[in-house]
């Protein structure tokens, strides 16, 4: 899906001037002469425009190149002590939240520690934690060469750790523990995983399709906006073409379409209230940092809050999801009901909110860096619809600057910057430096924005390089592209926690 968003708006609003003006949004200052303005990009998270005049909050940074290095190690490592301080009971994860939320912020939070001790495997809180949520000490993985354990299912349970430290109340699934909760271990694992593969698979042929209609009918609303305003709404338009390619797709149904459990253009802003509940205790949303630690960090919201939301979403997957759920129960003998919460969730939360995340960092990346890339993605894509009679998946699979392009946006701005596991038993973990022994019901965890920056395996790791994916040696670095749960050349499969749709 992300090569679809890319593709569909090189296609759009690729350089048609000859200035090689990018004729659409960025999260820069953009000449663009086909509608005359400068137009901003902001996540959709939040309520923005793009605007026609105004300027703009830059998102983030990035320039460079890069290929990677060997991590191995030539000679046995010594074992140390995990270097990090937990502080007191309750005292020390509230200081350690302040840092992380108010103080320094989640980079500055992590480089510090790996500053102060040294070390990039670290002892600390990780938010919320208590009193009202679970304990929050944790062992941090900052590097490449320790972050793989978090993907050895011998070595860590998955148990309960999708979100993080904690794990929201089931009341949001139905009263079920949905696939992304479960470890590979337990026994409805590997049948709900098989109903995801499922459910991709029998819809190979509208993905493409799909996706290409709602695409030409938000573009369609960005341009009679532009048109008529000098500015267009791209997070709400956002949103709902999004909203309306994954229902159309996988159940057929338009979510406005007048009839039975319609949900209007009320879709998206059910699924955003369900999905700020479950996520409210490690965001930040704007507000005064005081009222941000009172009203998010400090205890659970509850689900009644969103309860309606819920319910609407729900009868709509009830309606018109039947023949889906009649395959999971015919073919892998899962609970219909069981089965809609889970594809409920596999809709919103993994694929929904990644896809609103990650799009706009695809426009606002491809815009910071300039015609010259526009201009190069432009060409290919057209070329590659040409030579492969259209828009299908010869054509994609031959677009090897837009992989690139996708892969290195993953890796600077990954959907999911967070994993974790807990140690099934003993186990000795190495960083680039040093060994570290980890004793069995250890949390572990990893923060992916650290990770994927390594500078022991990236070049200039904080410079964005669309072709660093790209060739033999840009082809070596996707097993540390593991933006998926895991490493980009290797494939989910029921024993392990890689998205299910990460293709």
């Amino acid at each position: 899906m992300a090569l679809n968003a890319l593709y569909s708006f090189a296609l759009w609003a690729a350089p048609t001037d000859e200035d090689g003006s990018f004729g659409s949004f960025g999260a820069c200052e953009l000449k663009c002469k086909r509608f005359g303005g400068q137009l901003l990009v902001c996540l959709p998270i939040f309520s923005t425009q793009v605007s026609a005049k105004g300027r703009h909050h830059l998102v983030y940074m990035a320039a460079g190149s890069a290929h990677s290095t060997s991590i191995q190690s030539a000679d046995p490592l010594p074992i140390r002590e995990i270097p990090g301080d937990y502080g007191l009971p309750l005292l020390g994860s509230l200081v350690h939240r302040l840092n992380y939320f108010w103080f320094q912020g989640r980079e500055k939070f992590f480089s510090s520690l790996v500053e102060k001790y040294g070390s990039t495997v670290v002892r600390v809180n990780m938010p919320p934690g208590p009193p009202f949520f679970p304990d929050s000490r944790t062992v941090m993985l900052l590097d490449q060469k320790s972050y793989p354990v978090l993907f050895d299912m011998n070595k860590v349970e998955k148990k309960n750790l999708f979100v993080g430290t904690y794990m929201p109340s089931t009341e949001f699934y139905g009263g079920f523990r949905v696939l992304p909760f479960l470890d590979p271990s337990e026994e409805k694992h590997t049948s709900l995983k098989k109903f995801s593969f499922e459910v991709l698979r029998s819809n190979a042929k509208k993905w493409m399709p799909e996706f290409n209609t709602a695409f030409k009918e938000a573009a369609e609303t960005w341009e009679r906006q532009l048109s008529k305003t000098g500015s267009a709404d791209f997070s709400g338009v956002c949103e709902q073409f999004t909203f309306n390619f994954l229902l159309r797709t996988v159940l057929g149904r338009n979510p406005s379409t007048p009839g039975e459990a319609c949900l209007g253009n009320e879709g998206p802003s059910c699924a955003l209230a369900w999905l700020a509940l479950q996520v409210h205790p490690q965001t930040s949303v704007g507000l005064p940092k005081p009222l941000e630690e009172i009203l998010l960090h400090t205890f659970p919201l509850p689900y009644v809050l969103v309860a309606s939301q819920h319910r609407k979403l729900y009868r709509f997957f009830q309606t018109y999801g039947k023949e889906v759920f009649d395959m999971a129960a015919d073919k892998f003998d899962i609970d219909r009901d069981e089965a809609c919460h889970n594809l409920l969730f596999l809709i919103f939360f993994n694929t929904w909110s990644g896809i609103l995340f990650l799009f706009p960092s695809i426009i606002s990346r491809i815009a910071e860096a300039g015609p010259g890339l526009q201009m190069e993605l432009a060409e290919e894509v057209r070329k590659a619809v040409k030579n492969n009679g259209g828009l299908n998946m010869s054509a994609i699979n031959s677009m090897e600057l837009v992989h690139s392009t996708i892969y290195e946006v993953l890796r600077i701005d990954p959907p999911a910057a967070f994993q974790y596991g807990r140690a099934k038993t003993d186990l000795i973990v190495e960083s680039h430096h040093a060994a570290y022994k980890v004793q069995k019901g250890q949390l572990l965890g990893g923060y992916q924005g650290m990770a994927m920056k390594d500078p022991k395996v990236f070049k200039n790791p904080e410079s964005f390089c669309a072709k660093r994916f790209m060739g033999d040696k840009g082809k070596q670095l996707l097993q540390y592209l593991i933006w998926s749960n895991g490493p980009e050349c290797n494939q989910p499969t029921t024993a392990d926690k890689q998205c299910a749709g990460k293709d």
